[in-house]
């Protein structure tokens, strides 16, 4: 049973022993034929501002989870595959052999359908694996079937609709359920992230008929030390001295300044891939599985010109609708499809022999059965899914299922890779501190992010937890180009001005679930507390040190500079299918391999100081390090560095490495995970 909490910053929570057996007790509360779902409501109503009834003759779709069987023996089958003395390490079963000792059965799944058919619900769906029934239905009738009342809420600008309380059936049939999705609309989003001009707008897309990306735009260059720059905007000077990350403003060499826009030889390059490639390994006979909400209309062509412009061999791409979803136009919402872009181009720009399998949901509430579909066919080997909503806000009957299905994948050999978010610990978006889920997930890989900043040579002269922030120091020429000293105040207070002080963007998810119990591989961390951590691992993710992708934007064909966990994702989806493609076979969940590997296969993210920072005198006033990270509240040791973008006259310095509540130090951390893969080390030492 899940334990509704009164502290603001908590909307629930499970003790490790009810996060085991959630699944099976959920529907064990009713007396004879009357079952409640528990925990079937999501958090965020409880933040928002309730709007009345859904007009009760609206169309919705709403998915029928089953419940399993034997679920602690499927806990104690997963443990055993993933540990290495284990007589069954890696011998993943098939999905026939889960269906028949763990999943739900044909009359359990004819009982459920039965049943909703009677309350006038058509079915869309039912899995092939019995995992759910889809149907849809007025909501006049989905709220007599299920005994609730379903509103709209306001919440965080946008509107959702919800149910108020736990659904409850008065059938035998009720006892089959473990969550019913859909009544509430708070869905997935994507964690992909663009760096913003000192305007506070996102840097634009260029088209490539204007610019070709590789080192005219978005050049690419590394951050260089310099021991003094000397800039002269409109009517004042500014001297800087001491070591810093920057750029040689004299000589308006504005392409070693963020954001970085790395091209796929880059990264290739930084992260020791490039040997791995020349002994034949990189994903050849391999599938990644991508999943994404929309899609995008013009992926096939987008991702064939990207390989194209940057030596990539053509790319294998095939896209999948499941079964039971509609055919919403492409890009319906905003974001996802860049976000497809991303994920499809920079797993080809990794694994560039692997094939990718595009798996899409024309709505952010199917994603999990989007999973559920690609692991059920077993597309691939790593399946990539760069999006997540706030645990905090989430339902947990939900968690518990979508928990289940990536049990389901571990125990045949597939790691699902997650991104943990791009709000730090959450709290700049929602006020409170939350991970992301499904990153959370005890049988997930959750990925974290980096900030990185490469030499000449695209080795790599700084990583750092990816944590965000932004101050100006001048302004428009306009305006005189005044200097601007940053107030000394902490992040959050109310009082600041945004125009002076911008404060966090955005940075790596993390921190500790307040739903799952923590998993045995995580025993042997050394930090305090009973539930799951994320991240496990990370890549780079700062969308001022990002990469290029090529998008139509506009019906042009152009070039944009982006990041985000949605990247650090699919990069890391790349490496897993090279490690894939070594060992001859799936790997399964590699969240429960990384805790132990040997020295040198992962690099350890941590905490670095620059030589000296930003410092100097802007005019008559003088602005120090000190300055800069006095209104973050954050002692942590940061890098920084000055830019000003092609498309405005004002001066940010971007602090890099102070990330929210999180932080970034030897060992496990909560941004960063273990930290890196080190290319060929990770990938003989994980192949193993």
């Amino acid at each position: 049973m899940l334990v509704a909490l009164t502290a603001a910053a908590t909307f629930f929570a499970i003790t490790p022993a009810q996060a085991r057996r959630h699944s099976n007790a959920a529907n064990r509360n009713g007396n004879g034929n009357a079952f409640g779902v528990a925990g079937n409501t999501p958090g965020f109503i409880r933040k928002a501002a309730d709007l009345g009834p859904v007009d009760p003759n609206s169309v919705i779709a709403v998915t029928v989870w089953l419940q399993l069987h034997n679920e602690n023996q499927l806990d104690a089958l997963v443990k055993a595959q993933h540990t290495p003395r284990s007589t069954q390490y890696r011998q993943w079963i098939t999905q026939d052999q889960f269906n028949a000792s763990f999943g739900p059965t044909s009359q359990e799944v004819n009982a459920v359908q039965n049943f909703l058919s009677a309350k006038k619900l058509s079915t869309i769906l039912v899995a092939e694996n019995n995992m759910f029934v889809k149907v849809q239905g007025t909501v006049a009738d989905i709220q007599n079937a299920f005994h609730v009342q379903i509103h709209n809420y306001k919440f965080a600008g946008a509107t959702y609709r919800s149910n108020t309380a736990d659904p409850m059936v008065n059938d035998a049939s009720g006892a089959h359920m473990a969550a019913i999705t859909g009544m509430d609309d708070y869905g997935f989003q994507p964690q992909i992230a663009r760096a913003i001009d000192p305007d506070g707008k996102p840097f634009p897309f260029r088209p490539l008929s204007q610019v070709h990306p590789r080192g005219l735009f978005f050049e690419g260059h590394p951050f260089r030390p310099v021991e003094t720059d000397v800039f002269q905007d409109a009517n004042h000077l500014a001297a800087y001295t001491g070591n810093r990350y920057g750029s040689d403003i004299t000589n308006n060499n504005l392409g070693h300044l963020p954001p970085q826009g790395y091209q796929p030889s880059e990264i290739q390059t930084a992260y020791n891939l490039i040997p791995l490639y020349a002994a034949g390994l990189d994903g050849t006979g391999q599938t990644i599985v991508i999943t994404d909400a929309f899609g995008s209309a013009t992926i096939e062509n987008d991702a064939a010109v990207f390989s194209a412009i940057y030596g990539l061999p053509p790319i294998n791409l095939q896209i999948v609708k499941a079964p039971g979803i509609s055919n919403n136009p492409h890009g319906v919402a905003i974001g996802w499809d860049g976000e497809t872009t991303l994920d499809v181009e920079w797993a080809h720009a990794i694994a560039p022999g692997a094939q990718i399998v595009l798996v899409l949901a024309t709505d952010t509430g199917s994603l999990d059965e989007a999973i559920n579909y690609a692991v059920v066919h077993h597309l691939g080997n790593t399946i990539s899914n760069s999006w997540s909503s706030v645990e905090g806000l989430g339902n947990p009957a939900r968690f518990n299922r979508d928990n289940r299905i990536l049990e389901m994948a571990a125990a045949q050999g597939i790691d699902v890779n997650f991104a943990s978010g791009d709000f730090g610990d959450e709290s700049p978006e929602v006020g409170f501190v939350s991970v992301d889920f499904p990153a959370s997930s005890p049988f997930a890989t959750g990925v974290g992010g980096t900030s990185l900043a490469l030499n000449l040579d695209n080795s790599i002269a700084f990583q750092t937890g990816w944590g965000t922030n932004l101050t100006r120091i001048a302004d428009t020429i306009a305006l005189g180009s005044p200097p601007v000293v940053p107030p000394l105040k902490v992040l959050g207070d109310p009082s600041f001005n945004p125009n002076i002080f911008l404060g966090f963007q955005f940075g790596a998810g993390g921190g500790e679930s307040v739903v799952f119990a923590r998993p045995s591989f995580q025993g042997g961390l050394s930090v305090p507390g009973a539930t799951r951590l994320v991240p496990d691992i990370s890549m780079v993710a700062d969308p001022f040190t990002g990469v290029e992708i090529i998008q139509t934007v506009g019906g042009q064909l152009s070039v944009g500079t982006v990041g985000g966990t949605s990247l650090a994702t699919p990069v890391f989806s790349g490496v897993m299918a090279i490690a894939a493609q070594k060992a001859g076979h799936g790997l399964g969940q590699v969240a429960q391999l990384v805790y132990n590997l040997p020295a040198g296969a992962v690099t350890d993210i941590t905490a670095v100081s620059s030589p000296g920072n930003v410092t100097g005198v802007i005019d008559s006033n003088p602005i120090s390090a000190a300055a800069l990270a006095a209104p973050l509240g954050n002692t942590t040791s940061f890098y920084s560095a000055l830019y000003n973008s092609p498309f405005s006259t004002r001066w940010f310095v971007i602090t890099f490495g102070t990330d929210t509540s999180l932080t970034t130090g030897p060992g496990w951390d909560n941004v960063t995970g273990v930290g890196t893969p080190n290319g060929v080390n990770f990938i003989t030492a994980i192949a193993q």
